[in-house]
């Protein structure tokens, strides 16, 4: 008589590290071909912000470099790969939320699959996705005359800053997604982070907005990216801007984590 062998339960006892971390590259790895492969996530994270960077130099670039004094590319180059990591995070978001409503997250759910590695994948997905983004925007930025002035090691580094900012603010569109029943909610995020992008110092100085909304530009978390980055590249004050994107980063991801791990779990099992 034949033996029938069983799958594996889905229980706490079989949901060991040993399981979740080849589970969790399996999963992150079909995120990051569908994203490829979704003509918005892909117009939405490399297209739009390398045509908004392309525009941004050739029509209001010489006019910011004579009032800043220095090249408009430190400040525009970073703000828009911001941009691109934002509209990323929010075009992945959408999917997440399709995916909830096809069922295709309940499907996972009674798979024997360790049930933490659906919302890790997202996070290594979303970190990989950020980079590459980055280093082709980056990429563009160059070719227009964008350079890391301050060396290699700063130069690295730089890329950091957008990794992590880029993971707090997944964190926050991603609790978004799973508890929103609609698109509307993360579409109010997203014109939050287009207002974001117009009241930061990617622009202009802060000194040059009106006094009514210059501590709203200095203190927002996009500004301080943005001047990380450009310390790291060009020159200037990078431990205080560095400091404070840390902080706002990793207060996003501490106060939304629970809030997104929680809305994921209620997700997958309706």
């Amino acid at each position: 008589m034949a033996t029938v062998r069983s799958l594996p339960t889905v229980s706490g006892r079989t949901e060991t590290m040993r399981l979740l971390v080849p589970q969790t590259m399996i999963q992150a790895r079909r995120l990051l071909m569908r994203w490829w492969r979704d003509p918005l996530t892909v117009v939405q994270s490399l297209m739009f912000p390398a045509m908004l960077l392309i525009v941004l130099n050739t029509v209001l670039g010489r006019q910011i470099s004579a009032f800043s004094g220095a090249s408009a590319l430190y400040g525009s180059v970073p703000m828009v790969a911001l941009v691109g990591v934002m509209s990323g995070s929010l075009a992945g978001a959408i999917t997440l939320g399709r995916e909830r409503d096809a069922g295709l997250l309940a499907r996972f759910w009674v798979l024997p699959v360790h049930r933490g590695s659906g919302l890790a994948a997202r996070i290594v997905a979303e970190g990989v996705r950020i980079l590459l983004c980055t280093l082709v925007l980056f990429a563009v930025g160059v070719a227009l005359g964008f350079r890391f002035r301050q060396g290699a090691l700063a130069g690295i580094a730089l890329f950091g800053v957008p990794v992590l900012y880029g993971l707090g603010f997944a964190t926050l569109v991603t609790a978004v997604a799973v508890y929103s029943a609609k698109a509307a909610l993360v579409e109010a995020v997203s014109l939050g982070s287009s207002l974001m992008m117009f009241f930061s110092s990617g622009f202009v100085p802060p000194a040059a907005y009106p006094g009514w909304a210059r501590p709203i530009v200095e203190h927002q978390p996009m500004t301080y990216a943005i001047d990380a980055m450009r310390g790291l590249s060009y020159g200037g004050a990078v431990r205080t801007p560095l400091l404070a994107t840390i902080a706002w980063s990793v207060g996003a991801i501490v106060v939304f984590a629970v809030p997104a791990a929680v809305g994921y779990r209620r997700a997958s099992r309706n």
